[in-house]
């Protein structure tokens, strides 16, 4: 049985490993699946995308379309042609889709319109927030795929709601398979703290790259002033700061410098990342993927949007949604910092009650299969 796994961008990559391993062990006694790797090229910068595939031992990719950045459009269109170029000379018996970017729906919809089964691994998230383009992906996607695999009870019952039942899966979480399997990893390879001479719970993770925010000047400004701000009060920060918003930065805020304890870094690999989350005070990000990354570590969160589609980690206790207002943000700051000082975190029982038990590439390849 062929599949073509399709990613592209860093989210993708951490959760196609664990499918990787899960392919290779059900491969051990006879070649039951073939599994092409089609890189897109959405994220092509070599911090963004190869880091991954070298640390997370994911084979090479078999087709890589080198499409790069762009308008939606203009990305989404040119991925589609190749992609359905290639599906039309390989033939795959299935297409398997990742999360909600461009190359998720530019898959779903070449292999829609050639009538090949599509796989939807992270099926069911809504923030009900059509303005994120990641929104309309996951709609699109998970509303022309076969099978729809789920990884909370909350992503079922949003499907449950749109009519799309029959097609649904419970798998649980692909991203807390890959930081289970690679948290004690990073504890052993990697050197980030020393490197960044960061004492352990006295720093605090920032990540910023949503569209909603660097594309808009007044909700980009108060991020960074707020950032500012905490820094002068006396928390260290440590932003490794993505390609696209460090450019966003330079060109609209040419004189902003950051704070002498605002440690902007340049990206880091997946390994260094669950070592920086893992030791931090408390994290404040706009990602999707990073807002369970701190759940499962332990980590306290801070979401700098307006909604969430991983409501879990709030009903966990996890994660506090401020937006970008400075004033909720350095609240939400305050309030980790005293009750982390009174009680560590623990948020694992929640963690596993809402996102699965680590098992969920065993269950995606078994649901392939069964199909």
């Amino acid at each position: 049985m062929k599949l073509f796994s399709i990613v592209g961008a860093r989210p993708q990559f951490i959760k196609i490993a664990p499918i990787c391993r899960a392919i290779a062990s059900q491969n051990e006694d006879s070649q039951v699946l073939d599994d092409v790797i089609i890189h897109t090229g959405q994220h092509y910068d070599p911090s963004m995308s190869d880091i991954f595939f070298d640390e997370l031992n994911i084979p090479k990719a078999d087709f890589h379309l080198g499409v790069g950045s762009g308008a939606h459009g203009a990305q989404t269109g040119l991925m589609l042609q190749k992609l359905e170029e290639l599906m039309l000379s390989q033939k795959p018996d299935m297409v398997v889709i990742y999360g909600d970017t461009n190359s998720t729906v530019a898959g779903a919809l070449a292999a829609a319109k050639l009538h090949i089964p599509i796989a939807h691994i992270e099926a069911g998230l809504r923030s009900f927030n059509r303005k994120m383009p990641e929104e309309v992906n996951r709609i699109v996607a998970d509303h022309i795929s076969d099978m729809l695999l789920a990884p909370t009870p909350t992503a079922i019952s949003n499907l449950k709601k749109e009519n799309l039942a029959e097609r649904t899966i419970y798998s649980g979480d692909i991203m807390h398979d890959a930081v289970i399997y690679n948290c004690k990893l990073a504890e052993e390879k990697s050197s980030i703290l020393k490197d960044l001479s960061l004492a352990k719970k006295d720093y605090a993770i920032v990540t910023i790259h949503r569209a909603e925010n660097t594309d808009d000047t007044e909700r980009l400004e108060s991020i960074l002033t707020s950032l500012n701000e905490i820094a002068e009060d006396g928390l260290q920060l440590v932003f490794p700061i993505h390609p696209r918003t460090k450019k966003t930065i330079s060109a609209q805020f040419p004189d902003w410098k950051p704070s002498a304890k605002l440690n902007m870094i340049e990206p880091v690999g997946y390994l260094d990342m669950l070592q920086l989350v893992g030791n931090a005070r408390v994290a404040l990000t706009d990602s999707g993927g990073l807002q369970k990354e701190t759940f499962f570590l332990n980590c306290p969160c801070i979401t700098l949007r307006d909604e969430t589609e991983w409501v879990e980690t709030v009903d966990g206790g996890g994660n506090i949604v401020t937006g970008v207002n400075k004033d909720k943000i350095i609240e939400a700051v305050t309030y980790w910092i005293n009750k982390t000082e009174k009680e560590d975190v623990d948020f694992t029982a929640q963690a596993s009650k809402a996102f699965g038990e680590g098992n969920s590439a065993d269950r995606i390849i078994q649901a392939i299969l069964d199909y």
